[in-house]
């Protein structure tokens, strides 16, 4: 019906007519085809399901149209796009009423200057923005209902607080807080250009300038930094020409250092998408809408409005996200546009925004066409099957129709995946970037989730992939710290929407999948592999961690090769692989692992026995550390069960007991009695009650070693329970102390059940105990004599427990633990995998780990996984050794088709979609700065408006410097608000002083006998924070009782004096007159005019004069030339207002100077001091003598 009437008018562009006649029919037509062919597509899983497609579709056109970033979920794709149509009808409406406007030869509409300035703000703050809602949402939730943030019943209350929701929470409200200053600023700014007419009166010179400059910085930012960087530049150098600092280190031990091409490319980005591009999209937007606004009645301005909306937020979206491709786009619409074929220029605005989206399409195709002729050329690929090599020679003759394929699947943003992994490729379905539909929020199967019964039993996720799948999860947050501002930096390459990354390192393998990449932010999926993986896997692994630039070949013969360059071998081969890498040493932070047999370790006897005495030792100190231990003393129903063990012939002789194992067994009594313990740990146990702030009593009968022998019984006794066996073989006793060690304590005997009166001597005790005793068991193998020392062995174990955590795999606290970086962890772990029954000591290390990183073909990684889907699930192809899956270096075919989802892949840890900020990269913020939000702002001007001050007062003194002054040298500002400082309370007020040397000089010939001596250091130490901070100092609604209350801070200001400055001082005053006149009252002060001008002021001489400073607020000019005795003339800009000496109560502060205590405290209700008489003038008299 469409297509005959006559009401739909068609539209012509670039020659080709769209919505005529002719078109509709040509599109009807086809739908019947394509519903024709419906059996056919569905036999072959050709159709996705509904809510794929509905993501896909709202992706696409979000990104092609309104410049969009690719979505994570269907609610995020419509929460998207809806966002972009909205702002795109804000602008239309500015937009149509500017194009309305009369416009002249020289000038621009107003409405049009704000429409420029919105239009670039907005677009500033969408780019800014990821597409998901719910970390957004979740920062509205906190601020508007907190209630329902602390309503989580299904959480575990003991379980630590996972810090990354706040994180996130914290970068999002960086953004919103820098948006908030700069959308206005940008906004601005871009009106202030835009009405300027400079896009007009300088045309077309401007447009041809912006173009090249365009070009040239991004083919220097894009092409040329990157390729100098990467491993191999142009496939024919054998080294990076531009290294890190790390390239030529074997083991990295710190950070990736800032190199300056680092800062080189940051700043290149910077200046391209903030300044270059907007400048190139206003410039055309302007000569557009004025076209338009000037031939409006041929034209129809009601569309040409919204395209100009939709192209203008388009343009800056993607220039802002993703500037990497857009100077190939900006080259290309110019040279094919302006020179090659003008005529088919519609104007550059509809010719740019149309061959952004052509492009887009272009680099998908050529990452297809790469991926299938890398797939099936006939030198290198490799059949996995007896079907590959039926279906290699029938694939050749079909040529054209893959190439008309890989046209079809571009424009539709399908995969291309070969059948069953062979030669012949089909188009699958269209899938968006995120690809998979699943999202990954599940839970690690620890003990906090599985049943009790089950974890001693069965002991679910104790396999290798469910414990090492922890590591992938800390790799997840140190790139979630790091991967954005890596990528800004430029230390992985190029990069794009959809790119994929492969991470190796030496047990390490994981896939780094790039989904959304906005303007600071990247959102990223990781996939780990095993750790012990296949041997296709390890040959895979293999190539693409070794070099080839020791390649030597030339075809058949190995010539060599020039310095620092391939060889022709090496050369064409790196040409004819799926992947490539883009940096050798990555630098992220991580965990070393290393792990040891414990069979090794404890097969002998004599290994046997160190452990177990340290397993005795080790419950000795967690007895004496315990702050419940005066508690356990008391306890009767403890004493009473102990009793008997103080008895002269008390023996424990259960079978358990061993003289292999137990150096405190008695042969001749046949088990272990108190005389023998206290031989062996009597010492042990007098030194640890030592240790304790209040040591109890500690003799040989004391109920303190009655204790100590208990539980060290019952410990081993424990042991020996779940070791279910009383033989002398090592593997029941490997069993028994993993038990131990995960906390299956088993109390059977009768004798041991007094430990029920309290559960904490399990808890806190007997299972550290065994764990313990196993890192000290570690430690005996590299000094084996250490630890006959108790001071040692106690500061180990103190130590260990500081800075380390023993824990079973298991327990929740590992998982927490892993992700708040603790330095070290040691766990037992006991791996049943294929037959094979091992224990294992597991050994963390956090540290800086190096990784090689390889760009996979996007293409090839999604044909791919298309691949296995169809052969999992529509084929039902379940066959574990298929073809499919079988090694293919060229296109590491095995790698990429285990990271795909479970049940058709078998990774052991996939991450949710996590998002990287930029403003959590340090040294990124160190090349752009921190945000600029309005507290930084605020922050900023008090900074630079307390560093002026004291800059004054410095450059005032000749004696003193900006240095000194921030140092306290000079003293003005403290001296005359000490309430400032003292009342402060800061962290850094806490911390301790360095240690001063001081001199002590003569004052008056005579010593000061109150409080201690006057003391002055060498040289200027810097003041704590606490004491230099000033910017309480403003408010002056506390002056009054500022100037009422002083501290003992005034004592201690003589003592940060330098020595140049006491040169000086004493010339006019002694230090100690001046502390001591300050801190009198004012009627006093007022009635002596020396005093009072004392009091106000600090005074120095120099070369021109005398100065007085009053305060940090006001500043004296130079006095009149007078004589050494003559009075001294300030003039103050803050008079201290007087203060009743009646209303004051002074007391005596530990340095002898009396202190003033604020009434209105006193009034509040805190307890006062007792009242002394007032010490001020009898002191002064004795320091004047």
């Amino acid at each position: 019906l469409s297509g005959r009437s006559g009401s739909l008018q068609p539209i012509s562009l670039y020659g080709v007519t769209f919505f005529s006649a002719h078109f509709l029919l040509f599109v009807r037509d086809m739908l019947i085809v394509f519903a024709l062919c419906f059996p056919v597509i569905f036999l072959f899983g050709l159709l996705p399901q509904v809510n794929t497609f509905v993501m896909c579709l709202l992706e696409q056109i979000d990104m092609h149209v309104f410049g969009g970033t690719a979505t994570t979920s269907p609610l995020s794709s419509l929460f998207s796009l809806t966002r972009s149509m909205l702002v795109s009808a804000l602008l239309y409406g500015f937009c149509l009423g500017a194009i309305n406007a009369p416009w002249g030869d020289a000038h621009v509409p107003v409405l049009f200057s704000v429409f420029c300035g919105l239009l670039l703000a907005l677009s500033y703050h969408l780019s800014r923005q990821s597409s998901d809602p719910t970390i957004l949402w979740s920062l509205v939730r906190s601020k508007i209902f907190p209630e329902l943030e602390n309503r989580s019943p299904e959480e575990p209350s003991v379980e630590i607080k996972d810090p990354l929701p706040e994180k996130l929470r914290n970068s999002v409200r960086e953004i919103l807080h820098s948006d908030l200053v700069m959308c206005p600023l940008m906004a601005v700014i871009t009106f202030a250009i835009s009405a300027s007419t400079v896009f007009i009166a300088l045309q077309p010179a401007l447009s041809f300038v912006l173009y090249i400059l365009a070009g040239v910085i991004g083919f220097l930012t894009h092409y040329l930094l990157p390729q100098l960087r990467k491993q191999l530049p142009w496939f024919c150098l054998a080294h990076p020409v531009l290294r890190s600092k790390e390239y030529s280190q074997f083991e990295v031990r710190d950070a990736a250092q800032l190199m300056w091409f680092e800062k080189l490319y940051a700043w290149l980005q910077c200046v391209e998408k903030y300044f270059i591009y907007p400048a190139v999209v206003l410039n055309s937007l302007t000569t557009e809408a004025r076209t338009v606004g000037q031939n409006h009645k041929d034209l129809d301005i009601y569309s040409r409005a919204l395209f100009i909306s939709v192209a203008g937020m388009k343009l800056l979206r993607s220039s802002f996200c993703t500037p990497s491709q857009q100077y190939v786009t900006l080259c290309f619409t110019t040279l094919f546009f302006h020179f090659d074929y003008p005529h088919f220029s519609e104007t550059f605005l509809i010719d740019y925004y149309f061959m952004s989206i052509l492009f887009s399409k272009m680099w998908d195709l050529l990452y297809k066409l790469r991926f299938v002729l890398t797939y099936i050329a006939p030198w290198q690929i490799t059949w996995g099957s007896a079907f590959h090599a039926f279906a290699q020679p029938f694939a050749v003759p079909h040529s054209a129709v893959l190439f008309i394929q890989a046209i079809f699947s571009a424009i539709f943003s399908t995969p291309l995946n070969p059948v069953l992994g062979s030669a012949v490729f089909v188009t699958s379905y269209t899938r968006p970037v995120k690809f998979w539909e699943r999202d990954y929020n599940t839970k690690r199967v620890d003990h906090s989730n599985t049943r009790l019964a089950t974890q001693l039993d069965r002991n679910p996720g104790a396999d290798d992939n469910n414990l090492n799948s922890i590591f992938y999860e800390h790799l997840t947050r140190s790139l979630q710290h790091s991967l954005c501002g890596d990528l800004l930096l430029g230390r992985w390459g190029n990069y794009n929407t959809g790119d994929c990354f492969i991470l190796a390192s030496d047990y390490l393998n994981a896939l780094v999948h790039i989904i959304e990449i906005g303007n600071g932010l990247v959102t990223f999926q990781l996939r780990g592999l095993e750790f012990r993986g296949t041997y296709c896997q390890q040959r895979e692994v293999e190539a693409i961690t070794e070099g080839v630039e020791e390649d030597e070949g030339c075809c058949c013969c190995e010539p060599g090769h020039l310095p620092h360059m391939l060889s022709f071998n090496a050369a064409f081969g790196q040409r004819w692989l799926a992947w490539e890498v883009a940096a050798t040493k990555y630098v992220l932070e991580g965990y070393s692992i290393s792990d040891n047999n414990a069979a090794s370790m404890l097969q002998v006897f004599d290994l046997r026995k160190i452990l177990i005495t340290y397993y005795v030792k080790s419950i000795i100190y967690y007895v004496s550390r315990s702050s419940k231990l005066d508690e356990w003393l008391t306890n009767e129903t403890v004493q009473d069960a102990l009793r008997p063990c103080l008895g002269s012939n008390y023996v424990d002789n259960d079978p358990t007991f061993n003289l292999n194992i137990d150096e405190d067994y008695d042969h001749r009594a046949s088990g272990i009695t108190p005389s023998s313990f206290c031989l062996v740990y009597l010492d042990w146990i007098q030194y640890c009650n030592s240790r304790r702030q209040t040591p109890a009593a500690c003799e040989r009968d004391s109920p303190l070693v009655n204790l100590c022998f208990g539980l060290c019984i019952l410990g081993r006794r424990a042991l020996g329970t779940a070791s279910h066996s009383m033989s002398a073989s090592l593997e029941p006793f490997l069993y028994g102390l993993h038990a131990l060690f995960k906390g299956d304590f088993r109390i059977t005997s009768p004798r041991d059940e007094w430990v029920f009166a309290d559960m904490d001597l399990l808890k806190r005790v007997v299972a550290p105990g065994v764990r313990m005793s196993l890192k000290l068991h570690q430690d005996h193998f590299t000094s084996p004599d250490e630890y006959e020392d108790p001071v040692v062995l106690y500061d180990a174990i103190t130590a260990n427990e500081e800075k380390m955590l023993i824990s079973h795999e298991g327990d929740p606290v590992w998982r927490s633990a892993i992700l708040a970086n603790m330095p070290s962890l040691l766990a037992l772990r006991h791996i049943m995998d294929d037959g094979s029954d091992e224990y294992k000591i597991i050994m963390l290390n956090k540290r800086f780990l190096s990784f090689r990183v390889i760009k996979v073909n996007r293409e090839c990684v999604r044909g791919l996984w298309a691949g296995q889907q169809q052969e999992l699930v529509f084929l039902r192809n379940r066959n574990p050794e298929r073809g499919s899956i079988q090694n293919a270096k060229q296109a590491l075919r095995n790698m990429i088709n285990s990271s795909c989802d479970q049940p058709i892949g078998y990774p052991i840890y996939v991450s949710p979609l996590t998002t990287s900020y930029a403003g959590g990269h340090g040294q990124l913020r160190s090349v752009w700065g921190g945000p600029v939000s309005p507290h930084n702002i605020y922050t900023w001007l008090i900074r630079s408006w307390d560093r002026l001050q004291k800059g004054c007062g410095a450059g005032c003194n000749s004696g003193g410097n900006i240095e000194d002054s921030d140092c306290g040298g000079g003293s003005a500002s403290i001296s005359t608000n000490p309430a400032i400082h003292t009342t402060q309370s800061t962290p850094a007020s806490s911390l301790p002083q360095p240690p001063i040397t001081t001199v002590q000089p003569s004052i008056m010939g005579t010593d000061n006998p109150v409080g201690p001596t006057q003391s002055w250091p060498h040289h200027p130490q810097p003041l704590p924070l606490a004491l230099i901070s000033q910017s309480e100092g403003r408010i002056e609604a506390g002056l009054l009782s500022s100037l009422q209350r002083t501290s003992s801070i005034q004592g201690l200001l003589g003592q940060q004096l330098s020595s140049s400055q006491l040169s000086f001082s004493s010339s006019v005053a002694p230090p100690p007159l001046l502390v001591a006149e300050r801190i009198c009252p004012a009627t006093h002060l007022e009635s002596s005019g020396h005093r009072a001008s004392q009091r106000s002021a600090l005074h120095y001489e120099s070369h021109f004069g005398k100065w007085s400073f009053s305060g940090r607020k006001g500043f004296s000019v130079p006095a009149a030339a007078e004589g050494e005795g003559g009075p001294i003339q300030t003039i103050r800009t803050q008079p201290a207002p007087p203060a009743p000496l009646q209303e004051a109560n002074l007391t005596l502060d530990p340095l002898g100077v009396t202190q003033t205590l604020d009434p209105m405290m006193l009034a509040a209700g805190e307890p006062p001091t007792p009242k002394d008489e007032s010490t001020e003038l009898p002191l002064l008299d004795h320091l004047l003598r």
